[in-house]
């Protein structure tokens, strides 16, 4: 499986910004799907992004739609998660996780449908 380490969390104030990086190592990254999940406390982790192995497609929760940005850099085995307007609601610890994908235009948005996860990163939003 590939290992997977975030960073770039860490403490903004509304409306402010911050980007997470995924940084993966193990196995040939472009080989696998990504996707960006969180959990805040006392609730469940909820999907928050995904892109495909090539990056060509993205996916995202409503609640993050046009504020959040994943993206990846095969050469860099990274993937992205740039946080734009961030809300205090966005306070979590935010996970990546990766899937083997077979096909190049597939994303999934399931935890289930992923088999490696990194430790998480904490990102905490002051109103």
């Amino acid at each position: 499986q590939v290992q997977l380490v975030e960073s770039g969390g860490g403490l903004v104030q509304a409306g402010g910004s911050l980007r997470l990086s995924c940084a993966a190592s193990g196995r040939t990254f472009s080989n696998y799907a990504m996707g960006w999940f969180r959990q805040a406390p006392g609730k469940e982790r909820e999907f928050v992004a995904a892109i495909t192995r090539t990056g060509g497609s993205t996916y995202y929760a409503d609640s993050v739609k046009g504020r959040f940005t994943i993206s990846r850099d095969n050469a860099k085995n990274t993937v992205y998660l740039q946080m734009n307007t961030l809300k205090p609601e966005d306070t979590a610890v935010y996970y990546c996780a990766a899937r083997r994908a077979y096909y190049s235009d597939i994303y999934y948005s399931t935890q289930s449908d992923f088999s490696s996860w990194g430790q998480g990163t904490q990102v905490t939003v002051s109103s």
